[in-house]
């Protein structure tokens, strides 16, 4: 895949409107799933949460583009999309969800999984790019941010949920970069396959940690459209768009999201769900969010995929 490189600030100045409602579907769409993940696994255990979602979200995509005559994707494609599914999906999707169902609010988790950015940066280093001081820089001062969010109640009263929510986004990062890396299917198709792949592999963790489907009469409405929330919009749409990202722009626009999804998520949570965050946590926030966008709008990456 070709780069250029151009002079261009990482402001949203000459994107293409496909882009631009993409960034707004991550923005504004994410924002919201993470109360979303909260409604539903107050009455359906995570990982089979998480897995029937993507499981269907998947299904119905690729469905609709076999029926558009698109290719099957080939073994070693299918065998691409599981490793970028595992991190992604299983790692960063399904800890969430799980750390959501131990009683932390939505707000906190979306402003932890904030960090993606920070872990990206690294994970560049890791395959070949230098890390400039100034990003070594932001990213010190992001993880003291998250070290504050620590001082949460939530997070405080829930310490396996604070390490979960810590290393799921080290997942989704090392998952976004091997997408870039790996033999995957061709544009949507792509998609749905590890969406597919994700929703096998959470609904084998699903089994393997012994959740049980509970009896659906007792799952209350709000679960059910919340449920169906995360399928078409949180899935199909959000996650597409992000995957169309990172085909078309450089990644530190592509994870842009993270500077405003804590915001969403907090306004979401305390209209809909009477969520608080004390001052020490909104610092914290506010010091994430700082770290990120110190990272990225000091990087003058002009990085543009063809």
């Amino acid at each position: 895949m070709n780069h250029a490189t151009t002079n261009e600030s990482p402001a949203f100045a000459g994107l293409s409107l496909g882009v631009i409602i993409a960034l707004l579907a991550t923005y504004i769409i994410w924002g919201t799933t993470y109360l979303a993940i909260r409604f539903v696994v107050e009455d359906v255990p995570p990982f089979l949460m998480a897995g029937t979602r993507f499981l269907i979200a998947g299904g119905l995509m690729f469905a609709f583009l076999r029926a558009r005559g698109q290719r099957l994707p080939n073994l070693d494609q299918w065998r691409s999309a599981g490793i970028v599914a595992l991190f992604m999906l299983g790692g960063g999707m399904g800890l969430v969800a799980v750390a959501e169902n131990q009683g932390v609010s939505s707000s906190l988790a979306a402003a932890l999984i904030a960090t993606v950015p920070l872990w990206s940066a690294i994970f560049a280093r890791w395959f070949g790019r230098r890390i400039s001081r100034r990003d070594w820089v932001g990213i010190l001062i992001g993880f003291g941010g998250v070290a504050l969010l620590n001082f949460e109640g939530d997070l405080r009263a829930n310490p396996i949920a604070a390490v979960l929510l810590f290393l799921s986004p080290m997942f989704w990062a090392l998952g976004s970069q091997l997408s870039n890396r790996l033999d995957l299917p061709h544009g949507e198709m792509g998609t749905a396959a590890e969406m597919l792949m994700g929703g096998v592999i959470l609904t084998l963790f699903s089994g393997i940690s012994g959740e049980r489907l509970p009896d659906l009469g007792t799952i209350p409405s709000s679960a059910w459209v919340a449920w169906v929330y995360l399928i078409t919009f949180g899935s199909l749409l959000g996650f597409s768009a992000y995957m169309y990202l990172l085909r078309k722009v450089r990644p530190a626009l592509a994870t842009s999201y993270a500077y405003v999804n804590p915001l969403v998520a907090l306004a979401a949570g305390a209209w809909l769900a009477g969520e608080q965050v004390s001052w020490v946590g909104l610092i914290g926030i506010g010091v994430v969010l700082g770290a990120v966008a110190y990272i990225a709008l000091g990087r003058g990456e002009g990085e543009a995929k063809a």
